[in-house]
């Protein structure tokens, strides 16, 4: 290959590069500051991952992706929550303290987000009861059109790994809650209404929500 024909590819794979990196960007979210310190007591669990070290890793996303949860309107399976109130869910309040947090009910529940219209979902970031670290059972997160999820319905997320909350037995790993939340990828999912489920946690039968934040853009 002459030194011409060099340059022009290489010329051209810059192209490229710098046209792949403008494609996405990654995700910015403010945490809240951590509520527990010292060794947290020991979980055990068959399909617990494993301790990271270091930085959560950036989640790519599409230029322009925001977030398109805050303030909508939620509802749930317990439409009298034990503490709290379901507002709480899309405030912006992530802190975890006391008066910031919804608790629900035992056994299987699960919240649901209006978005309002239908949506491109990049990414869905999720605070549980983060004070201290315990592991919340069952989480499936699903992405639907149809309010009643009977229809159309694509999951992004499901750790329940022997199917108890008969909503499909998912591969995805157990994970210890902190003050960073759990940000999982949207995967392009479409839809107007994210529904988040789960089944009690390592400390007790009741289901907590901190804040949930959907980042994606509306479908034009």
């Amino acid at each position: 290959m002459n030194r011409s024909r060099l340059s022009l590819l290489l010329a051209l794979l810059a192209l490229t590069g710098a046209a792949q990196a403008a494609d996405s960007v990654p995700l910015q979210i403010e945490l809240p500051k951590p509520l527990f310190a010292g060794t947290p007591r020991p979980i055990s669990l068959p399909n617990l991952e494993k301790p990271r070290t270091g930085k959560r890793p950036d989640l790519m996303v599409p230029p322009g992706t925001v977030n398109l949860s805050k303030g909508k309107p939620v509802t749930s399976s317990d439409s009298l929550p034990v503490i709290g109130e379901l507002t709480f869910i899309t405030d912006g309040d992530k802190s975890g303290t006391d008066g910031t947090y919804v608790e629900l009910g035992p056994t299987p529940q699960w919240i649901q987000i209006d978005l309002g219209a239908p949506a491109k979902v990049a990414a869905v970031a999720i605070w549980h009861f983060h004070s201290q670290a315990r592991v919340y059972h069952d989480v499936v997160v699903q992405v639907s059109n149809d309010a009643t999820f009977k229809t159309g319905v694509t999951t992004i997320f499901n750790n329940d790994d022997d199917d108890s909350s008969k909503l499909g037995k998912g591969k995805d790993q157990a994970y210890i809650e902190n003050y960073e939340g759990k940000l999982l990828d949207g995967k392009g999912a479409t839809g107007r209404y994210v529904r988040l489920s789960s089944n009690g946690n390592t400390s007790d039968e009741l289901n907590h929500y901190c804040e949930v934040e959907v980042h994606g853009s509306l479908v034009k």
